[in-house]
C-alpha cells in the first residue's frame, strides 16, 4: 500500500504540486485568530465559504454550451462552485433535441468534465468530483471477485438416520469457510451446542448417523450483490469490497486515473466518497487471516458466536469482528483514497459514516469530513462529522445539505433553506454542499429536471432572484464559524466498543447504533442546560486526551482500562464527568476478557468516588446533573428548547451564532460564559456591526438567528433594529400588477394568484407597484409585509425537514424604491428599511415576486418514464409526485409602511 502510493506521489507533476499547496495556504489563512481581523472580513467573506452545489449529469448526456451556461448561473446565485455527480439517465437518445447519452468515463464525458473545470476556473469557482457514478463506489469494472462481502449462514436440517447432508451449492465469488453439526433444527438451534465438522466438498458430505434430528450449519463468505445505486449508463455494476485493497486500488486505478486526468494541470479542490451505504457488509476475503493477525486467535471455530450465540464471551468475539472491519475500512478505503486524493494534488472529502463499521475517529484520515442531516437535537451523522473535525483539527466540514427538503422536488422554499441551514450551522457545520443542481438541457419543459429525491437549486427556480441573497447569508455565516477555534465545552462519549459488540450479522454499523446510546433526551437535556456538545470516542480519549469541561459517558459498559485511566487522569485536573445509566465494567474483546475486566471494574470503582464525578440513572436527570457541574455557556431564562447557540473562541474574544429554530416568535434574557467587557450585534445578512448588551434581550422572529461578538473593545455606533413601530400608511390595496407576457393591470385587494383560474398554474416572477405620498420626517421607514403563519402540522408531508411558516410573500420577493434595489424579502422577519432610498413627495415602491416551480409543473403533468425504464431499467422513482399542486403565490397581504413609534 505504502509503496503503492509513494510511486503515485513521485509522478505528482509540479503544476498540481502547486495547486494543492497554495489551496493548502488558502485554507490555513481562512480562520482569523482576532476579532479585528475576523471582522474586517465580515462585509465581504471569501468566496471559499460559498455554497456549493452537487450537479447532476444525467445520462450522462451534457452539452458545453449548456454546461457553459449553468456555470454561469451558479456563479451569479452566490455559489461558489460544483461537485460533479454523474447518474442515471433521464431521457432517450433524441436527435431532434440534441440529446445523446453518452456513457459514463466516455472519452465524450471526459471532455465535458476538463470544459466545465475550465469553465469554473475562469470564474474563481470551486470543483469538486465523486470517484464514480452514484453510489458506494462501484461498476462494470468490479467483477464478483472484488464485489462487497458477507458472511453468510445457511442451517440445514439432517433427519435421524441420515449418513449425509445437503451441503450449501457454493456460488460465483463464495467459499465455504466452516461447517458445523449440533442438536436442533434449522429454524432453531443453540449455538454453543454446535460442534466444528471438515465436511468434504461433495454436494452431499457423508456424516457419522444419529438417532437424534440434528442441524448442519455452515458459514460461507458469500456478497451482497449490491448493485451501485442511482448509476448513469455503463456505471452499472457491483458495488465494491470496501475491505479489500485489491478491489479499492482496481477502482482507483480504473475510474479515478482517467477522471483526474480529464482535469488537467488544474486538479480538482477535492475527491468526493459519498455516505457509506454498502449494505448487509461485514466480511472480505482474506478477512480470517487479518482478525487472527490483529486480534490473536482463530475465529473459525468461533464462528456460531457471531449469530447463534448469546453471552459476554459471544458479545467479546463480535467486538473483536465488529473492529476488524474498522480497522480494514480504515487502512484500505479510507486512507488509500486520502493517499491518491494528495497524490494527484488535491483533497479527499468523504461521509465517513455508515457500513462498512467506520467510527468517528474514521474521520481522521480524511481531508475533508463531511456530514449530513439536519438533527441537531438528537444524534446526527452532522455532528459526527463536526466533532471529529474540531478534536483532529479540521476547521472546514461540510455538510450534505437539503437533501430531503420539503418534499417533494421543487417544493422547498428560501426559508426551508435556511431553517436547515440554521441547525446545520449549531451542529457546527461550516461548508455547506446543496442537494442539489440538476442538469436540464435546453427545450425541457419547465421547472425542467429535477433528481429523484432532494430539492432543487439552480436557475430555473421562480424566486431564483433572491438566491444571491440567501448565499450571502450562507456564505457570511460559514466564514464567521471558521473562525478562532470550537468551544463547545460538553463532549459525550461514544459507546463504540458496546455498538461492537451488539452488532448482528447483515447490519453493522456503528453510526446507526449510536441513537441507542445517545438519546434525544440526553441531547436535550445537556443542550436546554445552556451548552453545546462534541462527541468523542475511546480512540480519541486514547490519542488526544480530553480538553472539554465536562465529560458525559451515555450507558457505557465496554471501556478499556487504559481509556478509562485517561479519564481518571482528566478528573483528578480538574475535568468533570457524568456517568448515565450503566456503568463501565466491562473490558472490550476477547483476549484476557476476564482479567482486563477486573481492572475496567476497578478503575469505575475508583472513579465515581471522585469529586466532580456524579452518577445518574436514567437520561432525563442529565439536565439537572449538568447543572450541578458546570456553569452555562449562554444561560436563557425562557425558550431554551427553541434557541439554539454554537460559540467559537478567538484570541481576544468570543463569537457566538444564535438561532431560534422554532415557527413563533421567541424572547429571553440571555447570560453568556464570554468574559469579554463589550459586545456587538454582527448581522449576518448585511454585515453591519452594531452595539448589545453583554446580557442581551434575545428577541428573536421566526428562525431569525444574530451573531453576538463579545471583546474588551467598544463598538461606536447605536444599538441596530427599531424598539416599537407604528404603521404609517397602510398599503394593503390598489396595486398595479403585471404578469409575466401580460399588460400591467389593476389589483384592486392583495392575495393568492393561485386562487385565479387565470393564473393557477403560473410560475414566474410578477411585479407589484404602487406610488406612495411621504413627507420628509427625518426617521426610519420600513416596508413590512406581515408576520407569516406558524402551522402546527402539514398533513401528508412526507419525512424531511421544512419550515412551519407560511410566508406573507410566497415564496420570495426582491424590493425596489424608486428604481433602486432596496433587498429582499425572503425569510422572518418580513420586513425591510427602505430609508435610505425614500425621498420627500412621491416614491414608487415594486415588489418582483417569484412563486414556486411546483403550480406550473400541477399544470403540465409529471415526465412520462415509461420508455426510459424499459430501455435502461427503473434506476430511480420520483418521490411524492402525489403532493405536486398549485401553491398560494405572490403577496398575501398585509402590507404596511411602519415608522419609528414617538
Amino acid at each position: 500500500m505504502g509503496a503503492q502510493h509513494s510511486g503515485g506521489a513521485s509522478r505528482l507533476s509540479v503544476a498540481a504540486a502547486l495547486v494543492a499547496a497554495a489551496l493548502s495556504l488558502a485554507s490555513t489563512a481562512a480562520s482569523a485568530t482576532r476579532v479585528a481581523e475576523a471582522a474586517a472580513s465580515l462585509a465581504k467573506p471569501p468566496q471559499d465559504a460559498r455554497t456549493l452545489v452537487r450537479w447532476w449529469w444525467f445520462g450522462p448526456a451534457e452539452e458545453q454550451g449548456e454546461l457553459a451556461r449553468e456555470i454561469r448561473a451558479m456563479h451569479a446565485g452566490g455559489f461558489g462552485g460544483f461537485e460533479i455527480q454523474p447518474v442515471y439517465p433521464m431521457q432517450l437518445d433524441d436527435p431532434a433535441r440534441g440529446i445523446r447519452n453518452t456513457g459514463y468515463l466516455s472519452p465524450e464525458f471526459l471532455k465535458n468534465v476538463g470544459f466545465a473545470n475550465e469553465q469554473a476556473h475562469a470564474l474563481g469557482l470551486r470543483v469538486d468530483i465523486t470517484l464514480g457514478s452514484g453510489w458506494p463506489y462501484g461498476g462494470p469494472h468490479i467483477p464478483v471477485q472484488m464485489a462487497a462481502s458477507r458472511l453468510r449462514v445457511v442451517a440445514v436440517d439432517i433427519p435421524p438416520g441420515a449418513t449425509g447432508v445437503a451441503a450449501p451449492v457454493i456460488g460465483s465469488g463464495e467459499r465455504l469457510l466452516a461447517s458445523f453439526i449440533g442438536p436442533g433444527s434449522a429454524k432453531k438451534y443453540e449455538g454453543s451446542q454446535l460442534q466444528l465438522k471438515e465436511l468434504g466438498p461433495d454436494a452431499r458430505p457423508a456424516i457419522a448417523p444419529s438417532s437424534e434430528a440434528r442441524v448442519a450449519v455452515f458459514y460461507l463468505a458469500s456478497r451482497t450483490g449490491q448493485q451501485v445505486k442511482r448509476p448513469a449508463i455503463n456505471a452499472e455494476g457491483f458495488v465494491l469490497d470496501h475491505l479489500s485493497s485489491a478491489a479499492v486500488q482496481h477502482h482507483l486505478q480504473t475510474v479515478a486515473e482517467p477522471l483526474l486526468k480529464a482535469f488537467g494541470d488544474k486538479p480538482p479542490y477535492a475527491v468526493f466518497s459519498d455516505s457509506l451505504e454498502v449494505y448487509g457488509t461485514d466480511w472480505s476475503d482474506d478477512f480470517l487471516a487479518e482478525f487472527q493477525k490483529r486480534r490473536g486467535y482463530d475465529l473459525r471455530p468461533l464462528l456460531p458466536n457471531l449469530d447463534a450465540i448469546h453471552n459476554e464471551q459471544a458479545a467479546a468475539i463480535r467486538h473483536d469482528w465488529v473492529q476488524t472491519q474498522t480497522e480494514l475500512v480504515n487502512e484500505r478505503y479510507l486512507s488509500p483514497i486520502d493517499a491518491f486524493a494528495k497524490a494527484h494534488g488535491t483533497r479527499f472529502r468523504s461521509q465517513t459514516y455508515g457500513e462498512p463499521a467506520v467510527t468517528m475517529s474514521s474521520n481522521r484520515l480524511v481531508a475533508l469530513p463531511e456530514g449530513e442531516g439536519p438533527q441537531f437535537r438528537s444524534f446526527s451523522f452532522t455532528r459526527w462529522a463536526t466533532s471529529a473535525g474540531h478534536l483532529y483539527g479540521r476547521n472546514v466540514i461540510s455538510a450534505e445539505t437539503w437533501t430531503w427538503l420539503h418534499s417533494p422536488s421543487f417544493a422547498a422554499t428560501p426559508l426551508d433553506m435556511k431553517a436547515e441551514a440554521d441547525r446545520m450551522f449549531l451542529s457546527g457545520v461550516n461548508q455547506f454542499i446543496a442537494h442539489g443542481w440538476p442538469y436540464t438541457p435546453p427545450g425541457t419543459p419547465e421547472p425542467g429536471y429535477s433528481f429523484y429525491a432532494a430539492a432543487v437549486f439552480n436557475d430555473h427556480l421562480p424566486w431564483w432572484n433572491v438566491m444571491p441573497d440567501v448565499n450571502a447569508y450562507l456564505t457570511r455565516v460559514s466564514h464567521l464559524l471558521r473562525q478562532g477555534q470550537p468551544a463547545n465545552d460538553v463532549a459525550v462519549l461514544l459507546p463504540v466498543h458496546d455498538a461492537y459488540a451488539e452488532m448482528p450479522l447483515g447490519k453493522v454499523s456503528v453510526s446507526a447504533e449510536m441513537h441507542k446510546f445517545v438519546s434525544n433526551t440526553l441531547m436535550e437535556q445537556v443542550l436546554d442546560a445552556g451548552h453545546n456538545i462534541d462527541y468523542v470516542d475511546p480512540e480519541s480519549v486514547a490519542s488526544l486526551g480530553i480538553r472539554y469541561p465536562l465529560l458525559v459517558l451515555p450507558h457505557v459498559t465496554r471501556l478499556a482500562p487504559e481509556v478509562l485511566l485517561k479519564i481518571e487522569q482528566y478528573v483528578k485536573q480538574g475535568g468533570k464527568l457524568l456517568i448515565v445509566g450503566s456503568q463501565p465494567r466491562l473490558a472490550p474483546g476477547y483476549r484476557d476478557y476476564a482479567r482486563r475486566s477486573q481492572e475496567t471494574a476497578a478503575i469505575t470503582a475508583r472513579l465515581i468516588q471522585l469529586p466532580g464525578v456524579r452518577v445518574v440513572a436514567s437520561d432525563a436527570e442529565v439536565g439537572q446533573a449538568v447543572a450541578a457541574l458546570s456553569q452555562p455557556d449562554m444561560q436563557l431564562d425562557a425558550n431554551a428548547s427553541a434557541i439554539g447557540f454554537i460559540h467559537r473562541k478567538l484570541d481576544d474574544g468570543d463569537l457566538y451564532f444564535i438561532a431560534n429554530t422554532s415557527n413563533r416568535p421567541v424572547q429571553a434574557k440571555a447570560r453568556f460564559s464570554a468574559k469579554g467587557r463589550y459586545a456587538a450585534w454582527w448581522d449576518p445578512h448585511s454585515g453591519a456591526i452594531s452595539p448589545a448588551a453583554t446580557a442581551p434581550q434575545l428577541d428573536l422572529a421566526p428562525y431569525e438567528s444574530r451573531v453576538l461578538v463579545f471583546s474588551d473593545k467598544p463598538t461606536s455606533g447605536k444599538a441596530a433594529g427599531p424598539q416599537r413601530l407604528r404603521v404609517l400608511q397602510d398599503l394593503g390595496q390598489q396595486w398595479r400588477v403585471r404578469f409575466p407576457g401580460q399588460p400591467e393591470q389593476n389589483l384592486a385587494k392583495l392575495g393568492s394568484w393561485h386562487e385565479d383560474p387565470a393564473t393557477r398554474y403560473l410560475s414566474g416572477v410578477v411585479s407589484y407597484s404602487k406610488r406612495v405620498q411621504l413627507a420628509a420626517t427625518g426617521k426610519r421607514v420600513w416596508l413590512d409585509f406581515g408576520q407569516g403563519t406558524p402551522l402546527d402540522t402539514v398533513p401528508k408531508v412526507p419525512a424531511g425537514m421544512r419550515a412551519m411558516l407560511d410566508s406573507p410573500v410566497r415564496e420570495a420577493a426582491v424590493v425596489l424604491v424608486n428604481g433602486q434595489r432596496a433587498g429582499s424579502v425572503w425569510r422572518p422577519p418580513y420586513r425591510i428599511d427602505i430609508t435610505p432610498w425614500l425621498k420627500a413627495g412621491e416614491n414608487t415602491i415594486e415588489v418582483q415576486v417569484g412563486n414556486s416551480a411546483l403550480n406550473v409543473l400541477a399544470g403540465r403533468g409529471y415526465f412520462d418514464h415509461r420508455l426510459l425504464w424499459a430501455r435502461y431499467g427503473q434506476r430511480f422513482v420520483p418521490q411524492d409526485t402525489e403532493l405536486i399542486a398549485p401553491q398560494p403565490s405572490g403577496l398575501l397581504g398585509p402590507v404596511t409602511l411602519q415608522t419609528e413609534a414617538e
